[in-house]
């Protein structure tokens, strides 16, 4: 076996994905996905948590995010693509199978990916998303459908981003609503308004239509631990409880009271705990 080595990239689809490779080269290896509206700078904080506990992370700005990879329209970010990317991405480091960690989107990127490419995920830790078939139910039978209204606001084209830059008061107060600090709002708006990322975010919501009706029955059968805060304004605890229903695996529920839906930051050191309890249990 080869001596591992950094990256700071990795390619695919034609695109070039940027990197963030940090903590021991030898540590085993937690790859980090984040969500909307951020970069892979949300994990910085669990990241170095990590780090002191031995684990070498690996996270990458994802697709509509990294400035080499923005394609343009929603069919370039169905959840087959997301899938490949992270797929690409473990293979390009040369140390699967990997622990795999995804706050917001990203935690749907990682069901998804645990559950079409088990044999690449060790464990699998899920912050605030749950399983796309929890989500759906949550929306059928609790008060999900209310707070996703974003949603359906999103999947109308261009107008999201015409509003968001000739108001960005109104984008700055919605965040602060959801727990946001000054400085995480100042963050959204450098790097993903002017920084070019805002359409390539809401194109992974303009996708959801795309998934394929088997995702909502996909099973995910490596061991599981779902993160859900009872401040998340977005997301229901109905969703969190029904998302076991979809592992075939150990798997735990660990609710986080008195935090918002911006854990990675928020409450890293319990995060990272959690994340390294996981990959423990998987051993």
């Amino acid at each position: 076996m080869s001596a591992p080595r950094r990256i700071d990239s990795f390619d695919n689809d034609g695109l070039t994905f940027e990197v963030r490779d940090t903590g021991p080269l030898d540590g085993t290896v937690v790859v980090l996905l984040h969500g909307f509206p951020q970069t892979g700078a949300s994990w910085t904080e669990t990241a170095d948590l990590l780090h002191q506990r031995g684990y070498r992370t690996i996270v990458p700005d994802q697709r509509g995010y990294s400035p080499r990879a923005r394609p343009r329209g929603r069919f370039a970010y169905r959840s087959s693509r997301l899938v490949a990317d992270t797929v690409a991405l473990i293979e390009a480091i040369g140390a699967g199978p990997v622990h795999l960690a995804g706050h917001d989107w990203g935690a749907n990127a990682a069901w998804s990916t645990a559950a079409r490419r088990p044999d690449l995920i060790r464990s699998l830790t899920t912050v605030s998303v749950p399983h796309a078939g929890a989500f759906l139910r949550a929306m059928l039978g609790s008060d999900q459908l209310i707070r996703s209204y974003y949603m359906f606001l999103f999947q109308i084209p261009w107008l999201p981003e015409f509003a968001i830059r000739r108001r960005p008061r109104v984008l700055e107060r919605t965040l602060a609503g959801t727990g946001m600090t000054p400085a995480q709002v100042d963050q959204v708006q450098r790097d993903i308004v002017l920084g070019g990322a805002l359409t390539g975010g809401l194109n992974w919501y303009r996708a959801m239509l795309l998934q394929h009706p088997a995702a909502l029955r996909a099973r995910v059968t490596v061991p599981t631990t779902h993160v859900w805060s009872d401040g998340d304004t977005a997301l229901s605890r109905r969703s969190a409880e029904l998302a076991g229903q979809y592992v075939d695996a150990g798997y735990r529920l660990e609710i986080l009271t008195g935090v918002s839906h911006w854990v990675p930051e928020e409450a890293a050191a319990t995060l990272a705990a959690i994340i390294d309890r996981t990959a423990r249990d998987s051993a």
